[in-house]
């Protein structure tokens, strides 16, 4: 897999890995699908978008911006990572969380924020062999499928 800076004109393909996590899962709490310009805003936004690719083929990516607005946070981020049906169970998550962190390390980045629904324990697990700490469970935080779900936040210090 190569690993790479996203550009504008990776942004359908990632739109085609995020909206069905969107429509079908709690991966998000979010209903609304990501539109070409939220995507564009996305990719424009300070931090690092990157996309593990096997040859044209996006498999994933993982992203990390600014966890809160203002400038108290500008050294805590929140990231994301989403990968292609075809690419779960393969190991691919681990190199492109290890990229996010090599982008982040030499800037004033200090923190790096998982916030994961409580339900997904591969993700859970797969932040804890990263090296994050569970900081807080924050009950019914989200709404989506007409239930509450409960929020873990997990962080990592760079």
């Amino acid at each position: 897999m190569e690993i790479r800076a996203l550009r504008p004109n990776d942004l359908p393909a990632v739109a085609e890995i995020w909206n069905p996590l969107v429509r079908e899962t709690t991966i998000t709490f979010t209903s609304e699908e990501k539109t070409p310009e939220a995507l564009a805003a996305w990719l424009a936004a300070p931090g690092p978008c990157l996309g593990g690719f096997e040859g044209e083929t996006l498999l994933g990516f993982v992203s990390a911006h600014q966890f809160r607005p203002g400038p108290g946070y500008a050294r805590t981020y929140e990231h994301s990572i989403n990968l292609a049906p075809e690419a779960r169970g393969r190991g691919l998550a681990r190199p492109l969380m290890e990229a996010l962190f090599a982008a982040l390390r030499p800037t004033p980045v200090h923190s790096l924020i998982g916030a994961i629904t409580a339900t997904n324990a591969a993700s859970i697990a797969l932040h804890a062999r990263l090296g994050f700490a569970e900081v807080a469970r924050i009950p019914e935080a989200g709404w989506k499928f007409d239930r509450f779900h409960d929020l873990v936040l997990m962080q990592k210090t760079l």
